[in-house]
């Protein structure tokens, strides 16, 4: 479908969490916003509120609903849940993940890195790429004529606009453009993809360590989230 009915859909990561035990969290329960992140949260929805939302999704997570939150809130729309935009599957779920320490040390883990490719130490990119390709297109559907608002997680969303931009799936975690509180802006005519646009609203928040590119810190969290 196509010819003219234009629609887009923010893919939108959320907000810093309290974190102070520097695990990777992945898709373990109790992992809220910090302060700091719920600020970005209002950043965004700020940044959204001139727009033209007629929807807003989130994973079922607690940072991702606490992300989407204030955006529906000043649209005055409720928050649905799409299980499809949940975080990646990963092995070291739960463990400590910084640079120069943690679970990469421990010979035990070693296996679980055999294959950057697939990756084999969680859930395939290809799987992804399929459950967020489902979700994008639910969330243009819902919002036909309008724009969207999909809160998800950094590795999903990098890995889906890999995919749609054809570029390998497998990657330096450190060279994903996507921060925390961004988004990734997908515009259609009907069905059709016609553009990807990238922003940072709310960038000046962000710990500079954890901007795209950064040089990782020692015992600075993990990957993805």
């Amino acid at each position: 479908m196509s010819g003219g009915e234009r629609t887009v859909v923010h893919l939108v990561r959320h907000g810093e969490v309290a974190n102070p035990d520097g695990v990777l969290y992945g898709r373990l329960p109790g992992y809220h916003l910090s302060e700091l992140g719920r600020r970005m949260a209002e950043r965004v929805a700020g940044h959204l509120a001139g727009r033209d939302i007629a929807h807003v999704v989130a994973s079922p997570l607690e940072r991702a609903q606490e992300t989407a939150e204030p955006i529906a809130a000043a649209h005055g729309l409720p928050t649905a849940t799409d299980e499809r935009l949940i975080e990646a599957a990963n092995a070291f779920q739960g463990k400590e993940f910084g640079v120069g320490d943690g679970a990469l040390r421990k010979p035990a883990n070693w296996p679980l890195l055999r294959n950057p490719f697939r990756p084999s130490w969680g859930e395939p990119y290809v799987n992804q790429v399929v459950r967020m390709t489902a979700a994008l297109a639910a969330a243009r559907d819902a919002a036909r004529g309008h724009e969207a608002v999909a809160v998800s997680h950094q590795l999903p969303i990098w890995v889906l606009r890999s995919h749609v931009e054809r570029r390998r799936l497998w990657h330096d975690p450190r060279r994903r453009q996507c921060t925390l509180a961004s988004l990734t802006s997908f515009a259609f005519d009907g069905d059709e993809l016609v553009s990807i646009t990238y922003d940072e609203p709310a960038l000046d928040l962000v710990p500079v360590h954890l901007r795209a590119g950064a040089k990782p810190v020692r015992g600075a969290g993990g990957f993805g989230a």
